[in-house]
């Protein structure tokens, strides 16, 4: 009987060996199994992200950029003080329609008024005397002329005495001595004729040229006048073209000096838009290329017509101009939002673009499983890009759907599950 019960003993400290050996086993083999398989994929909902398919065709490169609408500087007029003077009324407040015709405000100047009168006694003086010195020359030159007159009856007198004395010595009736005399007296009085016109010549020449001197002093008296007439005038400042008032800087009682700016007028209806263009899109941007203005209250196409050359706060102003009617509410200094199309591409592959896509970058987009319930991480290579859209060089093919969303917080997975 005691020797069953030895071996039971016996056997006892071997099985519990096998049974450690088989559990260490167990454990070795499941940690293997477990550092072998995949970390589990994480769940996103697909209605969190954003999905888009990828395809081919004709693309548009865009360019967009906040901005504001403004009066072209062509329709700006600022309208300067010609003369001192002070501020006496204001007839207009900003806001108004004015027309060229419109007076806004009304300056006095009691010195320019003294010169003014002062010119206009100088002119009608100057006027005065040429008018007396005309009379006196026109009087001097037909004093002349009778001059000149008598001597041509003498002239032709003698002549006629000659002509008879010849007659008469032909029958000897008349002597010869006589008849030398007349013929000297008549040739006495031819050339006295011809220098009394030469005379008459030079006075005429005289006499206008005295009377161009006095006449280019009444031109020139009245010239003052006239400016400081006018100046008078334009102590009456008017609008001097149609739109609307922008600015009057200056108060009832200030006194203002010559070139200060009284006013600033403007047409509303001649605007721009100025729009500020990000300095990394700014390089393909160029004058022509066509645009379109979004006022919130409609659209309006426009075309680009100036690219500032300096960078502000990282954006690069670009002005478009304004080729359709504007929508009702566009007035100077409001909000919008522009797009300017830079290029047609005709046949490439592209998609909407990513958060972080940037052109000529590699980045990692999740790319859907044909059932749509799974996404793999791939590499893609983007080319140029547009406002929504880029270009796919490498990577993805027509019809591919991917992940367009900010994926970081997935970085440490490729691949998720999407429900």
């Amino acid at each position: 009987m005691d020797i069953p019960i030895r071996s039971q003993v016996q056997r006892r400290p071997v099985r519990r060996v096998v049974y450690a050996i088989i559990l260490v086993a167990a454990v070795a083999g499941i940690s293997l199994i477990l550092r072998n398989m995949e970390p589990a994929a994480p769940l996103v909902e697909r209605a969190s992200v954003w999905i888009d398919t990828v395809k081919r065709g004709p693309m548009i490169r865009q360019v967009r950029g906040l901005g504001t609408l403004v009066v072209m500087p062509e329709y700006i007029r600022w309208i300067p003080a010609v003369t001192s003077g002070r501020v006496e009324r204001k007839l207009m407040q900003p806001g108004a329609k004015v027309h060229p015709d419109t007076i806004l405000l009304i300056l006095s100047n009691p010195q320019l008024e003294q010169e003014t009168l002062n010119a206009e006694w100088d002119w009608k003086a100057a006027e005065t005397s040429y008018q007396d010195l005309r009379i006196r020359m026109e009087s001097q030159y037909l004093n002349q002329e009778a001059d000149a007159a008598r001597l041509e009856s003498e002239y032709q007198q003698a002549r006629m005495r000659l002509a008879a004395n010849r007659e008469l010595a032909k029958l000897g009736l008349v002597p010869e001595l006589n008849l030398k005399l007349e013929e000297v007296t008549a040739e006495l009085l031819a050339s006295r004729i011809e220098i009394e016109r030469k005379r008459l010549q030079k006075l005429r020449e005289s006499n206008e040229a005295q009377l161009a001197v006095q006449q280019a002093r009444v031109a020139q008296l009245r010239a003052v006048y006239d400016l400081r007439r006018s100046q008078i005038e334009q102590l009456k400042v008017r609008a001097g073209m149609h739109g609307v008032l922008q600015i009057i800087p200056v108060e009832v009682g200030q006194q203002v000096a010559p070139g200060t700016n009284l006013a600033r007028v403007a047409d509303p209806t001649k605007l721009k838009a100025e729009l500020r263009i990000p300095e990394t899109q700014a390089k393909d941007v160029q004058i022509g290329q066509s645009a379109l203005i979004d006022t919130r209250n409609g659209t309006i196409p426009g075309r680009v017509i100036r690219i500032d050359p300096a960078v502000q706060n990282g954006t690069v102003t670009v002005d478009a101009e304004l080729l359709g009617e504007l929508p009702k509410g566009a007035r100077p200094d409001l909000s919008v939002d522009g797009t300017i199309e830079i290029e047609r591409l005709e046949d490439v592959v592209y998609v909407g673009r990513p958060v972080q896509g940037q052109p000529g970058a590699r980045i990692g987009l999740f790319r859907l499983s044909p059932d749509g319930r799974e996404a793999h991480r791939i590499v893609v290579l983007l080319g140029r890009s547009s406002v929504s859209t880029i270009e796919i060089l490498e990577g993805l093919q027509p019809g591919d759907q991917v992940i367009l969303s900010d994926m970081s917080a997935q970085d440490a997975f490729d691949r998720i599950r999407l429900k």
